[in-house]
């Protein structure tokens, strides 16, 4: 069998930096650092060491680790090197690695790939590290700790567990049931598989977590000349939209994604809504266009006449700095985007419904494939419980069981793993 290539990569920040960390994973991990550093300081104690390449030319002074495996982030060797993070400094290291024989550059997300591949994490905790590298805000990035710390993973553990039982279970009917008439199951068979059942949809009906990416969606609607794009751009906080007291100036949808007190948003400035018929083809574009936002709001702040918003907007009374605005009997909020009285309140209770929409901090969340898959072990459980026949529910419980292990990535194809690891950075 040929050998494991051993990949490196800088696996820090973009130089320039402080520091630039390389790190080297495979077989040839112990020879490299020799090479480059003349010595193997002891496992997992940091040295400094004079690097030079094969010529023995200078490279930089640095900092250099091993760590054997498989107890490492990879499974395998390790080395790492902490050098002074100039680009000069990175790429002459880098050239000096790649020199090495069995050695070569790291594909994006081949180290985590090595790592999943050697049992040092799951697939879920894979997807959940994926996350916390994108993170943007605080609310993405405590969701994405959660899975990334296999929380999910532990909780499916536990849910396979259940379905081993269940299996044992109806395995032990169709061991010691007479030939010619076969044993029923137990009657708390059935509740336990109810109350599996029951627990499995109340995850499944929890917000996913494509939600933090997207952020929380507030669409702004209303006429033209209703204020939406002034209080737009005072929500977001930059003048994203243009402003003009002419009719018509909004003519397509605008969006900003922004963080309030950690939580991401994501905030909708449309087209003034009226008759398509009595505007111009452009325009009627832009009104088609935020129609279709509408339909995918989290929020729908109207700022049109009291009453003519879409059924569950909040209505706003905007351009309160205007003394010939008709007031809003029912208003949620009063608000001046031009003074910024209650702008701070609206924005407060933003935050607080999307804390109500979006996965909860500290709990676990399902991306679109994990939602799918569990889908299919709660489509098992509810086709095993409707079934009398013993060998019938023993194969529903073998489908939700491999359900399960693909959720994991116990048993997974290669071309999801390739979209999964493609997303990843180099050196990660």
């Amino acid at each position: 069998m040929p050998q494991t290539p051993t990949i490196f990569a800088l696996s820090s920040g973009a130089p320039p930096a402080g520091v630039g960390v390389i790190r080297v994973s495979g077989p040839a991990a112990y020879s490299a650092l020799l090479a480059l550093a003349g010595r193997v300081p002891a496992p997992r104690r940091a040295s400094l060491a004079r690097l030079s390449d094969a010529s023995g030319a200078p490279l930089d002074e640095a900092l250099v680790l091993w760590f054997p495996g498989p107890n490492t982030a990879t499974g395998e060797d390790l080395t790492e090197f902490h050098c002074h993070g100039g680009r000069a400094v990175i790429a002459a290291v880098e050239a000096a690695l790649a020199a090495l024989p069995g050695l070569r550059r790291a594909e994006p997300g081949e180290f985590t790939r090595r790592a999943f591949a050697n049992g040092r994490i799951d697939l879920a905790e894979a997807e959940g590290l994926g996350d916390l590298l994108a993170a943007e805000t605080e609310w993405q990035r405590a969701a994405a700790l959660v899975n990334a710390g296999g929380a999910l993973s532990r909780q499916v553990e536990a849910w396979r567990e259940r379905v081993l039982a269940l299996s044992a279970e109806v395995e032990g009917v169709l061991d010691f049931s007479d030939e010619e008439d076969a044993a029923d199951l137990p009657e708390c068979f059935t509740w336990n598989i109810a109350a599996l059942k029951e627990e499995l949809s109340e995850w499944l009906a929890r917000p996913r977590s494509e939600r933090l990416g997207e952020g929380f969606r507030v669409v702004l609607a209303g006429p033209p000349n209703a204020g939406k794009s002034t209080l737009f751009n005072a929500l977001v906080d930059s003048e994203a939209a243009i402003t003009s007291p002419i009719a018509g100036t909004t003519r397509d949808v605008i969006e900003r994604s922004v963080a309030i007190g950690g939580v991401p948003f994501t905030f909708v400035d449309t087209a003034g809504l009226r008759d398509e018929e009595a505007a111009d083809p452009i325009e009627a574009i832009g009104i088609g266009r935020a129609r279709g936002a509408l339909a995918r709001a989290d929020v729908i702040l109207w700022l049109g006449p009291e009453g003519e918003g879409p059924e569950s907007a909040w209505e706003i009374a905007a351009q309160a700095d205007r003394a010939a605005i008709h007031p809003k009997s029912s208003a949620r909020f009063v608000v001046s985007a031009i003074t910024r009285a209650g702008v701070p309140m609206l924005k407060q209770a933003l935050v607080a419904a999307a804390r109500q929409g979006l996965p909860k901090p500290g709990e676990a969340a399902l991306n679109a494939r994990q939602h799918a898959r569990l889908a299919e072990v709660a489509e098992a459980l509810a086709a095993a419980e409707r079934l009398s026949d013993p060998l019938l529910v023993a194969e529903e419980l073998r489908r939700a069981r491999l359900a399960l292990d693909r959720l994991v990535g116990r048993a997974t194809t290669e071309d999801m793993l390739d979209a999964l690891f493609g997303r990843f950075c180099i050196g990660k």
